[in-house]
């Protein structure tokens, strides 16, 4: 698994603007079987992350705003004073892109830090 995470870990967000159909249910299901503990359901996958503590949850925040900003792919963030769930579709297109699974795997290994 760490070594299909790392790979979706080290590719780029495409841009998307639209125009291109979402990943289909097979493509769906092979890339959530590279993820560890995603959920997808509605045409979005998520994750709920726990912590110890705010400062703890708000650090972990911050690191995906800042993977987020660099990938040009930003997700929704609920958060709480020790969790945070994050979950990301692609708008544009109205469901999954790869770039979902992109940025999901980059903050899994951020994660594991």
């Amino acid at each position: 698994m760490n070594t299909v995470i790392n790979s979706l870990a080290s590719r780029q967000c495409k841009p998307c603007e639209g125009g291109v159909p979402p990943l289909i249910s097979s493509e769906i299901t092979t890339m959530m079987g590279q993820l560890d503990g995603w959920e997808f359901f509605d045409r979005l996958i998520g994750k709920a992350y726990n912590f110890t503590n705010y400062y703890q949850t708000m650090a972990f925040v911050n690191a995906v705003a800042w993977i987020s900003h660099r990938e040009d792919h930003h997700p929704d963030i609920v958060l709480s004073y020790n969790k945070c769930r994050v979950e990301y579709t692609t708008h544009a297109i109205g469901g999954l892109s790869e770039n979902d699974f992109i940025c999901a795997a980059k903050i899994d290994a951020l994660f594991k830090i």
